[in-house]
C-alpha cells in the first residue's frame, strides 16, 4: 500500500488539488470492506448516488462503500450492473422528458452510449481518499482546475508521446465516462462533470476530473516528475522579465517625467 500512499503524496506535491485524489476500488465480495467504511443505507440511512461516495473521499476523508443496496441512481445501477435495464423505453422517456434529448432516436442513441461494467458478481464500489486507501485501487479520480488538469494530461502523454482521446456527454460523467471508461479502456479519461456531478456531489464549476487506470498511474506521477524538472510546473510561472510599460508605449520608470524628458 506504500506504492498508493506515495504517488498520493506526490500528486499532492506536484498538482496540489483543492480536494483529495480518490482511490475507486472493485470488490468480490462484502467481507472485502474495510470495517471502518460507511454504508449509505446502514450508516446513513439514505441511498446514494456512487457520485456523492467519491465527493465523501475527497472532501471529507471517508472511506464509502457501496452494494446493490446502496445505490440511489438508476443512471449507475444500470452501468455498473447493480440493476441493468433492457427495455429502453424507461430511459426514453426520461431523457425526452427531462430535455435532454430531441426526440425518442436522440434518446436511445444517449441509452445505448453509456459504457458498462460486466461482472461476473453484484459489484461493490469503494471509496477512499487515496494517501488512506485501505486496498489498491482499480481506478483513480483527481479533481482538478483546468491548468491542474493540463499538468496531469503532460504526464500522461510523457512516455508514450500519445494525447489522450475521451466521450463528452455531460451525462453519467464521473462515474460512467471516467470511472468505468478508464476501467474498461485502461488508460486516462479526461471528464467534463455532468449535471449530477455538480447537483448532488458538490462539484464546482470550475472543476474537472481525471479518472485514471490504476496501472496508469505511476506512468503519471513519472512524467509530472520529469517535467517538473524542466520548469513545467503547477502553479504555472509567469514569464516576468520584461520592462513594464504603461498604455503600450511609455516605460513605467519614466511615468513622472515631463514630455520634453521623455525619451
Amino acid at each position: 500500500m506504500n506504492e498508493w500512499i506515495e504517488m498520493g503524496r506526490k500528486l499532492r506535491e506536484r498538482i496540489n488539488p483543492s480536494t483529495m485524489p480518490v482511490a475507486v476500488s472493485f470488490l468480490a465480495k462484502e467481507d472485502q470492506i474495510p470495517q471502518k467504511a460507511r454504508r449509505p443505507l446502514r450508516d446513513l440511512g439514505v441511498k446514494m448516488a456512487p457520485c456523492q461516495g467519491a465527493a465523501m473521499a475527497r472532501l471529507y476523508g471517508w472511506t464509502v462503500a457501496f452494494t446493490r443496496a446502496d445505490v440511489g441512481c438508476a443512471i449507475a445501477a444500470h452501468t455498473y450492473g447493480w440493476e441493468r435495464v433492457s427495455d429502453s423505453a424507461g430511459p426514453v422517456d426520461f431523457f425526452t422528458r427531462m430535455n435532454y434529448a430531441a426526440d425518442d432516436a436522440s434518446a436511445v442513441r444517449m441509452f445505448q452510449g453509456f459504457r458498462l461494467l460486466e461482472a461476473e458478481h453484484d459489484p461493490i464500489v469503494l471509496y477512499s481518499p487515496l494517501e488512506k486507501a485501505a486496498m489498491p485501487p482499480d481506478v483513480v479520480l483527481v479533481y482538478v482546475n483546468p491548468a491542474q488538469m493540463m499538468r496531469l494530461i503532460h504526464g500522461c502523454t510523457f512516455l508514450s508521446g500519445e494525447p489522450i482521446r475521451g466521450s463528452f456527454s455531460g451525462r453519467a460523467a464521473s462515474c460512467t465516462e471516467g470511472v468505468i471508461g478508464a476501467w474498461l479502456d485502461q488508460d486516462a479519461k479526461v471528464v467534463v462533470p455532468g449535471n449530477g456531478d455538480r447537483v448532488w456531489a458538490a462539484c464546482q464549476d470550475h472543476e474537472m476530473v481525471m479518472a485514471i487506470h490504476a496501472a496508469r498511474l505511476a506512468e503519471l506521477v513519472e512524467g509530472l516528475e520529469r517535467t517538473h524538472e524542466k520548469g513545467i510546473r503547477y502553479p504555472v510561472p509567469a514569464y516576468l522579465r520584461f520592462q513594464p510599460e504603461v498604455a503600450f508605449s511609455m516605460p513605467l520608470a519614466d511615468i513622472f517625467k515631463r514630455r520634453g524628458e521623455r525619451p
